[in-house]
């Protein structure tokens, strides 16, 4: 009987901790840089002579910019676009218009 217990004791132990290496921490919005561009991307927005918008609010990954503020397509490449806003250029899901990165 003592056996039986022990045992039971050793698979309940193995399978919380089986359990416990399973479990996912996901933080949202995710950090500005944590999206990798691709190359072409961010060359093309960093060459543009775009003017710059005023905007009062925060530009922060994972915020939504306002249907007034416009954004450009990416030439060739699907879900980028880009905007001009304080002096920052911001790549951001044109039909969404959520900041995806802010380039410095």
């Amino acid at each position: 009987m003592r056996k039986i217990m022990l045992a039971t004791a050793a698979m309940l132990t193995i399978c919380s901790a089986a359990f416990a290496q399973s479990t996912v921490i996901v933080t949202d919005p995710a950090p500005t840089g944590s999206v990798v561009l691709p190359g072409e991307v961010r060359t093309y927005v960093m060459e543009q002579n775009t003017p710059s918008v005023v905007y009062d609010g925060e530009i922060t990954v994972g915020a939504t910019l306002p249907d007034t503020v416009e954004v450009h397509t990416v030439p060739n490449v699907d879900g980028y676009g880009y905007t001009v806003i304080n002096e920052r250029r911001v790549i951001v899901e044109p039909k969404t218009h959520r900041v995806i990165q802010v380039l410095e």
